[in-house]
């Protein structure tokens, strides 16, 4: 027995990471024909825009897919972006070596973390064909690029390389190309059409990436080109520390046994984010443990206790300490007005509503829901709607029954909203998009192939209450459509029929033609809003107006409100009506006595946006008399704005350096946009 037990422990091997993924290819998305070319076409542009992003640079991306051998179904994939670069040194190590990278550790949004993806791409090239990966890269301080055939040693998790050099790198426009990086591979795939490939893949890369300009050549020779549509990068974000409810027992034993700290109070104050020096007092006495003890001596049964603390187990009346909530400048959303754009420049549609929830935290980790939803055009009505989902600005292509995203989507009743389903489950049917996008410093996904998210409540719970807030929109919408439509059915007959028979009957009595507009106003019985938003060419601002028709016999009270884009930093000039603020991107005007057959315009700019950002102004009212054109106020939709933005401006961190500074607070108060100098507003006084 002894022998055998001795040839079984001989037996036993190590196995390298990249010899493990060479056998299970399918955990990194490689266990079909088409889904690889996918998974390289997605690896290759993630990192482009990744390195653009980075070094401050708008992505620039050229896509080209060659069939090799058609009856072998290889393909040639080469992709070039325009960013910074990669050293000479640095290029084996980026494509031949897996879990090398920048950004596992580091706790902020990033596409790519566990520095898998485009290594991947280079085995699984080497392991379907059996060639290299040639590699061209050029920085912008060296005149000539480095070129290179990268190969992968699987056994050791080592790049092997050949025909290293340099040379000039020529455009296609004959100019040397200042600083970029070039992939061409060659592996087994299949290029298909359809809602599941590159075509399909990239279109959604450019709804969420609006800087970028993406162009794709595909098999048979056509060019497809997605303009950037904004100069806008996306907000840089910073890595951040842990937060205490996110860490793990073997986490936090490792950053115990690894530091350098001086006591206690210096680990909690320096390694950790939202740790006031009030809340450190409170850990240390929840764990029964000094502030100023070593961090040597601390073993065992001390960090279990620590992580109880945290946790908020130890703590008398079992809440957790009075944690602030971590930075959430480590999240770069991409903000409703680029949604719009994005989804705009790709779909066809009329109407086109966005949102941006305020970040929010899950197991000490900030995250944050955006979605948009696209409506009408040329989508067919009798199919579901397509459904968009991204994670960190990456398309998710697959498994979209099983995505959190998905179940967020199909948690809703869309039947009150204006879409058909069946029973008020699954997704919807209509002429729609739904695009709903998570942004989060650490994306859970149901496999490593990151095409789905796990189940998650907080998450879901934010996705879902953006669905609802996205779904009133589009009712809002709708009913105004419809009331709108009707009205001028109405009043285009009216304005036929009414001065026909009065002609006729004043020639028949030989009398006068009668004066029409009070009978006009009597048959209508209604108040009537209209508006235009379009963008000036000459004076680059979006005009904005505002016109109210009382065609009643009585005169009238209201409130008009009118939403715009402050969040993207608009500011309204021009309002010579005056007006005040009522919440975040929402503003007012009081219309005190609106006679019958009178009319109000209210006229304004709106300064700070570019063409095609703001093409539609929700308008709103107060007042006892519905106002076709326009919604009636929902106090709780100003409700939920303000307490949004109350979540977003709240606290301001600063951190004494010290171990034992406190910790300043200051409310950040809302920026008010003012009326003119002087000007008397319809509220009676100064805006």
């Amino acid at each position: 027995m002894a022998g055998i037990a001795q040839k079984l422990a001989s037996n036993q091997k190590q196995v390298a990471i990249s010899e493990f993924f060479e056998k299970n290819k399918h955990f990194l998305g490689f266990d079909s024909l088409a889904r690889s070319l996918i998974t390289a076409v997605k690896e290759a542009v993630d990192n482009a825009l990744d390195a653009c992003e980075e070094a401050r640079i708008l992505p620039t991306i050229r896509i080209q897919i060659s069939k090799i051998d058609v009856k072998k179904d290889i393909i040639r994939l080469v992709v070039e972006d325009n960013g910074p670069g990669i050293p000479q040194k640095s290029i084996e190590k980026v494509f031949g070596q897996l879990l090398f990278g920048s950004r596992f550790h580091a706790i902020r949004q990033s596409r790519g973390q566990q520095g898998i993806g485009i290594t991947g791409v280079v085995m699984y090239c080497q392991l379907t064909t059996g060639r290299t990966t040639h590699v061209r890269s050029k920085i912008a301080t060296e005149p000539t690029a480095a070129v290179v055939d990268i190969g992968l040693d699987t056994r050791k998790n080592k790049a092997t390389k050949a025909n290293a050099g340099r040379e000039i790198w020529y455009q296609e426009d004959g100019s040397s190309k200042e600083h970029g990086t070039e992939i061409t591979a060659e592996m087994k795939a299949k290029y298909q059409k359809g809602r599941q490939s590159v075509w399909q893949y990239l279109r959604m890369t450019s709804i969420v990436n609006p800087h970028a300009e993406i162009t794709f050549i595909d098999p048979e020779g056509v060019k497809h080109h997605w303009n950037r549509v904004t100069e806008r990068l996306p907000t840089k974000v910073e890595s951040i520390k842990p937060h205490p409810h996110g860490i793990e027992l073997g986490q936090l034993q490792r950053m115990v046994s690894e530091s350098k700290d001086l006591n206690l109070n210096h680990f909690l104050l320096n390694n950790f984010s939202g740790v006031t020096n009030r809340a450190r007092k409170e850990l240390c006495k929840a764990a029964e443990l000094e502030g100023t003890r070593k961090m040597k001596t601390i073993k065992g049964d001390d960090i279990r206790h620590l992580l109880e603390a945290f946790q908020g187990e130890r703590l008398c009346d079992g809440s957790p300490a009075k944690l602030l909530k971590p930075p959430t400048n480590c999240l770069s959303p991409i903000e409703e007005m680029l949604i719009k754009k994005g989804l705009s420049k790709t779909i066809d549609s009329r109407f086109v509503t966005t949102l941006t929830r305020v970040p929010s935290v899950t197991q000490g980790n900030p995250f944050q829901v955006e979605v948009g939803l696209i409506f009408g055009g040329s989508m067919a009505s009798d199919k579901p709607v397509e459904v968009l989902r991204f994670a960190n600005r990456v398309p998710l292509m697959y498994q979209q029954g099983g995505c959190l995203l998905t179940k967020a989507i199909e948690s809703v009743d869309w039947r009150q909203y204006g879409l058909e389903q069946a029973g008020g489950k699954g997704v919807p049917k209509g002429p729609a998009a739904i695009l709903v996008h998570l942004a989060s410093t650490n994306v859970q996904f149901t496999s490593e192939a990151k095409e789905a998210l796990a189940d998650n409540g907080e998450v879901m719970e934010e996705a879902r209450k953006a669905m609802l807030e996205m779904g009133r929109g589009l009712r809002k919408h709708l009913e105004k459509k419809k009331k709108m439509a009707k009205t001028k059915e109405k009043f285009e007959l009216i304005n036929d029929i009414l001065p026909a028979i009065a002609e006729k009957s004043a020639h028949i009595l030989d009398r006068p033609v009668p004066e029409l507009a009070g009978s006009i106003t009597k048959i209508m019985s209604a108040v009537i809003c209209e508006s235009t938003t379009v963008w000036n060419k000459e004076t680059k601002q979006t005009d904005v107006e505002i016109t109210l028709f009382n065609y009643t016999s009585r005169v009238r009270a209201y409130t008009i409100l009118a939403t715009w884009p402050e969040k993207a930093g608009a500011k309204i000039i021009g309002n010579d009506t005056g007006g005040r603020k009522e919440a975040l991107g929402v503003w007012a005007w009081k219309l005190d006595a609106l006679q019958p057959g009178e009319q109000v315009k209210i006229n304004y700019s709106l300064t700070g946006l570019e063409r095609g950002d703001w093409t539609e102004t929700e308008i709103l009212f107060r007042g006892s008399q519905d106002v076709i054109g326009a919604t009636k106020m929902d106090e709780k939709f100003l409700e939920e704005i303000r307490r949004q933005e109350k979540l977003q401006s709240e606290e301001v961190v600063v951190e004494d350096s010290s171990a034992t500074g406190e910790v300043a607070q200051e409310a950040i108060p809302e920026p008010v946009v003012a009326a003119p100098e002087g000007q008397r507003t319809l509220f009676g006084g100064d805006a």
